[in-house]
């Protein structure tokens, strides 16, 4: 089932019970999540935001065609970035790719963390681990490729860089980023209320400190 709404936003059939927004382009993924989350719909059990979609699931396949009619239309609709939490991460900025990173962008190292450290991110989506927040709204300046060679174990807590995107590694596992510091913040614990505090539209920023 393919969808056209009244922008180029399609809709499509995702499994048995689900859509799959694709969005139009200058959308964000989140704020239309956040949009379609917001109308409270009966019936839709979880909206997901990623990179250029949205998905939603819902409990009966038969109300797909009612909730695409909906949500095909839905406005944007975020929230004003002053009206949203704000996340503050203490950062060392030491991270073992810093130096490479402030060669491939042709800047002094504390013009990286300068850079790094002034923008107000927004957390675009969460994905590849739990917690691992994907950040948006960085310094175009320090958009670096991915490593070559990923590292079998990246630190928990390493704050990091690859293509648009900062990260943070909530927990200790295999990654490619460019790894420019690390945070002492938990980002993910499976026994607390919500696990973790990064979730779609929450803006993050991240403050220098001395290790």
């Amino acid at each position: 089932m393919t969808v056209v709404g009244p922008t180029p936003r399609q809709i499509r059939r995702y499994g048995e019970s689900g859509l799959l927004l694709e969005m139009a382009p200058g959308e964000e993924p989140h704020a239309v999540a956040a949009a379609i989350s917001a109308l409270s719909l009966p019936g839709v059990i979880d909206v997901v935001p990623a990179a250029c979609t949205v998905a939603v699931t819902v409990t009966d396949p038969a109300q797909l065609g009612p909730i695409a009619a909906i949500v095909r239309a839905v406005p944007r609709g975020e929230p004003a970035r002053s009206e949203r939490a704000l996340v503050e991460l203490p950062t060392v900025y030491d991270g073992p790719d810093l130096l490479d990173v402030a060669a491939a962008v042709g800047v002094p190292v504390d013009e990286v963390v300068r850079r790094h450290s002034s923008a107000r991110y927004t957390v675009a989506f969460v994905g590849f681990a739990p917690g691992f927040a994907y950040l948006t709204g960085g310094d175009p300046t320090l958009q670096v490729a991915r490593r070559a060679t990923p590292r079998p174990s990246v630190p928990r807590g390493s704050v990091a860089l690859a293509d648009a995107y900062s990260g943070v590694y909530p927990t200790s596992s295999p990654g490619g980023w460019q790894l420019i510091g690390r945070t002492d913040v938990v980002l993910f614990d499976p026994q607390t209320d919500p696990p973790s505090p990064l979730s779609p539209g929450v803006i993050v920023r991240f403050v220098p400190r001395t290790a």
